[in-house]
């Protein structure tokens, strides 16, 4: 007999609709909690690399992950004339190089992980945690819209910045690592010469902008991003934050007045700290953390969509085998994460420096730098970075899923 069947999720995106899927195929009865009304749509691209993959493949989606992905070339850096001072192909590096062979958007691939449990597992949309409280037979929870539910598990999946997080483990500053920056991204509909290719622009400054193809003819993907100490603005504040990336970058080069000013018409702008969550343990009683809530790396690593995966598999996987134990899943979920996303957090060459170079002579340094990771010793640095999507053991749990 399984214990602790029922199992509150919070958080509909990738992490927490891949674990319904899970727990739902172990026997388990998950209830996912999600703030936005329905999936959410929209988004950058994701990679799909390493053990994420085969965790997409073992749910049956590989092919239709396939058949939305978003078609490009590589990255390729470019000067303020809009010309390539470097480029890395998507094949390079068995295609999982900064650009992977396997790229899809956010919202294409949250609509697809929660197609695969719309249909048989409850859903709250429009709502979210107000309360946890633990005894020894379970979890009161209180919502803002649902009445209060008793659950014998709560799973935070619930992004960076986590409810669920806060209620169990205490407040966010205590767990966010910033990395010094920050960044934009929203959808445009301009024509802009791409050829297939995710071109970035670096400005002196610490500034970074950033155009890619999306899925759909004439949709462009923009980022922006920018190197600073912490600047007090209200997360929910679209005007100011868009203000401040007005004062960044006007008059930058390249493209980016053309950016900015598509900017305020993007109905999907999305801006966020840069930085890291850092916990030395993923479970408090019977609350659990997966995906960005638990570890986050940053985008700068590209593999938070791996992790988000590969965590909702390891702890279904680990519930399932330990029939509802959750004190004996839990510890072994973290036996094999946590050494997994601690390699994950480890930045490119340079980190934020790097990503984002401060002077004309730092970014000639960088596309030269680019230019040359093909080559030995470069070479073997890029083929360390992308062996770590790959670096963590995925157990055979199909008897238990059985």
């Amino acid at each position: 007999m399984t214990t602790n069947p029922d199992i509150l999720v919070s958080g509909g995106g990738i992490a927490g609709s891949a674990l319904a899927y899970w727990l739902r195929r172990a026997g388990f009865r998950p209830v996912v909690v999600e703030r936005a009304p329905t999936s959410r749509s929209g988004g950058q691209t994701v990679d799909l690399r390493g053990a994420g993959r085969t965790v997409i493949e073992r749910m049956g989606l590989l092919e239709r992950a396939r058949e939305l992905a978003v078609d490009q070339r590589g990255i390729a850096l470019v000067d303020r004339r809009g010309r390539h001072t470097a480029r890395l192909p998507t094949e390079l590096f068995g295609g999982e190089g900064i650009v992977s062979d396997l790229e899809i958007l956010r919202g294409d691939l949250a609509d697809l992980l929660h197609g695969a449990v719309a249909d048989d597992v409850e859903h709250l949309f429009d709502d979210t945690l107000t309360t946890l409280h633990q005894d020894a037979d379970g979890v009161h929870a209180t919502f803002e819209n649902a009445p209060p539910r008793r659950f014998d598990l709560v799973v935070g999946a619930d992004g960076l910045h986590s409810v669920t997080r806060r209620l169990a483990f205490g407040p966010e500053r205590e767990h966010f690592v910033p990395l010094g920056g920050y960044t934009a991204w929203f959808t445009a509909r301009l024509d802009l010469d791409l050829d297939g290719w995710f071109l970035m622009y670096n400005a002196p400054g610490g500034l970074v902008a950033m155009a890619r193809p999306g899925r759909l003819p004439g949709e462009t993907k923009v980022g922006l991003s920018f190197r600073s100490a912490p600047v007090a603005l209200d997360r929910r504040d679209r005007t100011a934050q868009q203000r401040l990336l007005t004062e960044k970058f006007t008059g930058a080069g390249w493209e980016t007045d053309r950016l900015l000013a598509a900017m305020a018409d993007a109905d999907d702008f999305f801006f966020e700290h840069l930085g890291q969550v850092r916990l030395d343990g993923y479970a408090r009683g019977r609350v659990a953390l997966v995906g960005d809530a638990a570890c986050c790396p940053s985008p700068l690593t590209g593999l938070g969509t791996s992790l988000a995966l590969v965590g909702a598999h390891l702890l279904a996987g680990e519930l399932a085998t330990a029939r509802g134990d959750f004190t004996t899943a839990y510890a072994a979920y973290q036996h094999r994460m946590h050494p997994y996303a601690a390699q994950a957090r480890r930045l490119p060459p340079g980190g934020m420096r790097g990503y984002a170079p401060g002077s004309a002579p730092m970014i000639a340094l960088r596309a030269a730098s680019m230019r040359w990771m093909t080559r030995w010793p470069l070479r073997r640095l890029m083929e360390s970075q992308a062996a770590k999507a790959s670096d963590v053991e995925l157990p055979d749990y199909q008897q238990a899923f059985a």
